[in-house]
C-alpha cells in the first residue's frame, strides 16, 4: 500500500513525543498509556512489546486487538484537518490518537477523553 511516510514510521519513534507533550502539561505517561489501551485494546505488555519491536504505525493499528468502537465520537481538528472528515482509514486512526493526546495535554478529564 502506498501511503504517507508516517505509516512506515516506528510507533516507538513517536510514542516518546506523546508522553513528553502530556508531561509538559502536568499529565502522566500512565495516562497516555491508558488512552492508547482504550483506543487500541492493547494490554500494557502488548503495548510495551510493540514499542520494543519497533512496529510501524501500519502494523500498530493493523494488529490492534480491539479498536474502540466509540472512536467515531472523537471529533475536532488536528493539524488543521477535522479528524472526522479524514477519508484514509489508517491516517484517521493516527489522527484519533493525536487528538486524544492533545485533549489530555489541554487538561481535559480522562472520562471525557475516553468518551465515557
Amino acid at each position: 500500500m502506498a501511503g504517507h511516510r508516517i505509516y512506515g514510521t516506528a510507533f516507538a519513534d513517536v510514542y516518546p513525543h506523546y508522553v513528553t507533550k502530556a508531561e509538559r502539561k502536568g499529565r502522566t505517561k500512565a495516562e497516555v498509556d491508558e488512552i492508547i489501551r482504550w483506543l487500541t485494546g492493547y494490554s500494557d505488555e502488548q503495548l510495551d512489546g510493540t514499542i520494543e519491536r519497533r512496529v510501524d504505525f501500519e502494523g500498530f493499528f493493523g494488529d490492534a486487538p480491539l479498536m474502540q468502537p466509540n472512536r467515531a465520537l472523537i471529533k475536532g481538528v488536528v493539524c488543521g484537518i477535522r479528524v472526522e472528515e479524514i477519508e484514509e482509514p489508517l491516517m484517521q486512526e493516527i489522527r484519533y490518537l493525536d487528538k486524544l493526546v492533545d485533549e489530555l495535554a489541554k487538561g481535559k478529564a480522562m472520562e471525557k477523553i475516553l468518551r465515557s
